[in-house]
């Protein structure tokens, strides 16, 4: 064998090893992904100090149905797990248990200023699932997660059992997953709904709030928006819904009041941006937030991309927006 052949070979060789070596890396970095979609916590991502929800799976702050044993749910991944795990350390050291919920509610908003928004989060294939997903929000998954996590701090309960459950109290009606028209689609209703279970005071009216007499109907005269309204029965019960909704007071502070009832506005109090858009009651939702003696929203834009604290104070943010016409506000309990 002369040189040139056996350099030849040599050469085949080593191509033969790094191939091999780097189909390797690309199986376990594939198996990795899978792993966090799927995989069940580890036992130091649970932690030993977590502490399991009573029997009801409701926080102290008034009383709600639970969600059925066999929640259908979508996540959360190993990622979410470490994301509670982490928040809930961070609450514990930095004693945010000793605060108004307010305050708890803006100190862990604050640490997720900058993550991703990402709109359609609660929208997965097949039937109606409890959405876990702390790692992307949108601008109601946001307020959702930070009042919930809020409330398990204050309660000494810092476990993932714990947060879905909570949050299935919250999203859903009367706390119950039971498909698509279950879900608390529009955020007037989901305020009441948060009002009737104890997580929030809806003090809009106590501000100064005028009547708002616009009927609703938005998802329904654009179901073809909606890919689940294809089903029948559910365009109907959100139909139903919306006629229940249209004949119930609501009431709104337009926008050229928010800078004069601004100082009876507390951190971590939840704004709703009312729509002046036909049929639509709430375009937009955020949280309170002082800062330099001025009311800001911090809250998961679509302009931006990212969570973020508003540039500019909450009035003139609003009056620069075209479709948003004021606010509602509910103070968390």
């Amino acid at each position: 064998m002369n040189e040139r052949t056996r350099t030849a070979l040599a050469t085949a060789g080593m191509l033969l090893i790094v191939s091999l070596v780097i189909a390797v890396i690309v199986f376990i970095a594939l198996w990795d992904r899978e792993r966090e979609a799927t995989s069940p916590p580890t036992a130091a991502v649970a932690g030993a100090e977590e502490r399991v929800a009573d029997e009801s799976g409701a926080l102290p702050g008034g009383p709600s149905a639970p969600p059925p044993p066999a929640t259908p749910e979508h996540g959360p991944t190993t990622r979410d797990y470490a994301i509670l795990e982490e928040t809930m350390r961070a609450a514990r050291a930095d004693r945010l248990d000793t605060l108004p919920i307010g305050d708890i509610i803006v100190a862990l908003g604050r640490r997720f200023v900058g993550e991703p928004y990402v709109p359609g989060t609660l929208e997965v294939p097949g039937p109606e699932q409890l959405v876990v997903n702390l790692r992307e929000f949108d601008c109601v998954t946001y307020v959702e997660s930070m009042l919930v996590m809020a409330r398990m701090v204050r309660a000494g309960r810092y476990d993932m059992d714990t947060f879905r459950a909570e949050l299935a109290r919250l999203r859903y009606r009367n706390g119950v997953i039971d498909g698509y028209p279950s879900r608390l689609h529009y955020f007037s209703e989901w305020i009441e709904d948060a009002e009737r279970k104890g997580f929030v005071k809806d003090i809009t009216r106590e501000l100064g709030g005028v009547p708002d007499d616009e009927p609703i109907d938005f998802i329904s005269r654009n179901a073809d928006a909606y890919p689940q309204l294809e089903d029948s029965a559910n365009l109907e019960a959100i139909r139903a819904i919306e006629r229940r909704l249209s004949a119930r007071p609501r009431y709104y502070i337009p926008e050229d009041r928010i800078a004069e009832v601004a100082p009876m506005i507390r951190n971590g109090d939840i704004i709703a941006a009312t729509s002046s858009v036909r049929g639509l009651d709430v375009a937009h939702t955020g949280i309170a937030i002082w800062l330099d003696g001025r009311l800001h929203l911090m809250h998961a834009p679509l302009v931006g991309k990212d969570v973020e604290i508003s540039e500019f104070p909450l009035a003139e943010r609003i009056r620069s927006i075209q479709g948003q016409d004021g606010i509602m506000v509910a103070r968390p309990l």
